[in-house]
């Protein structure tokens, strides 16, 4: 695994499992991390996610902010359960590693489904949330969709094929590579081969096959829309307009259902579903930009202030 200079691994208990975590507390960030506010970064779920992610993002608010990076339950170096993995195991190891992390409300930055999730338990928990920046954050069945219902998740609900699957398709250089180009990156120029590396350790490890599957066969898959209008976080969106697996429009939607809490929404033009590996450098500036304006008492709902950027 990758980790940047100056971050450490750490790690901390869940009822399921081990959570391993990054945090700054090596120099040159260990005299300034302890006193500050925390941002937790968290990585969305597929085959090799992990928190490497974010890992070209939160090195630029290592001087500023205590840095919380884990990798989530059943990803990366955290404990891979042997199980069928459903929605509210991460809803409860998200919100217990927060507890077990954190002592005052903090901001997170997560993205695709795990955003999804952070939702509901800042909707839940919203003692534990100062405010929220989500990049392509759905639970991939909104607006009539259904993740379900598509060849490659139905094969992989199959026994026997679905390990073959995985250990075929997903858990190879070849197999992540291709990944990225057809499904994640708007321009596969972008996709280095560190990035390869770090999906492929992360899709290598034992069990890791359990959590990658349960993602694919859409057994985490929800509808966003059913919830949002609980929420009461301050939020701001980011989204690719190339995003494979759901647009903009869907941040579009959650917004106009509510705009008291989502006071950002943000369209990149040329970029797929993550935009914190395709252009780390621009995304690291817009949650700058946004922190500030989240921690305003007045929304921003109106439409002169949705922006595009074009690159």
């Amino acid at each position: 695994m990758f980790i940047p200079l100056g971050f450490s691994q750490q790690s901390t208990q869940t009822h399921l499992g081990n959570i391993v975590y990054y945090t700054n507390d090596h120099q040159p960030w260990q005299t300034t991390s302890a006193s500050r506010e925390t941002l937790v970064f968290l990585h969305g779920l597929g085959g090799g996610s992990s928190a490497y992610e974010w890992s070209k993002v939160y090195p630029s608010f290592a001087a500023e902010y205590r840095i919380l990076a884990p990798d989530m339950l059943g990803w990366g170096r955290s404990a891979h359960p042997q199980r069928n993995y459903q929605p509210e195991d991460y809803l409860q190891t998200i919100e217990q590693f927060i507890e077990h992390t954190c002592t005052e409300p903090v901001t997170v930055i997560a993205s695709a489904l795990t955003a999804a999730f952070t939702i509901r338990v800042a909707i839940a928990r919203p003692e534990l949330f100062k405010s929220l920046i989500l990049t392509t954050a759905a639970g991939l069945n909104e607006l009539n969709q259904n993740y379900q219902e598509n060849f490659f998740t139905q094969l992989a609900a199959t026994p026997i094929i679905d390990r073959l699957l995985y250990s075929t398709g997903v858990a190879t250089s070849f197999g992540i590579r291709s990944f990225l180009e057809q499904r994640q990156f708007a321009k596969k120029e972008r996709i280095s081969s560190e990035l390869v590396e770090a999906y492929l350790q992360s899709a290598q490890q034992d069990n890791a096959e359990y959590a990658a599957l349960s993602f694919v066969r859409g057994d985490l898959c929800f509808d966003l829309t059913q919830y949002i209008t609980q929420l009461t976080t301050p939020t701001a969106l980011i989204w690719g307009k190339a995003s494979e697996y759901t647009g903009p429009q869907v941040g579009h939607r959650l917004r106009e259902m509510n705009p008291e809490a989502i006071r950002i929404m943000y369209q990149f033009d040329d970029v797929g579903f993550t935009p914190q590996l395709e252009l780390p450098g621009v995304t690291a500036g817009l949650i700058r930009w946004f922190l500030p304006q989240l921690e305003s008492n007045q929304s921003s709902a109106s439409d002169e202030n949705l922006a595009v950027v074009e690159d």
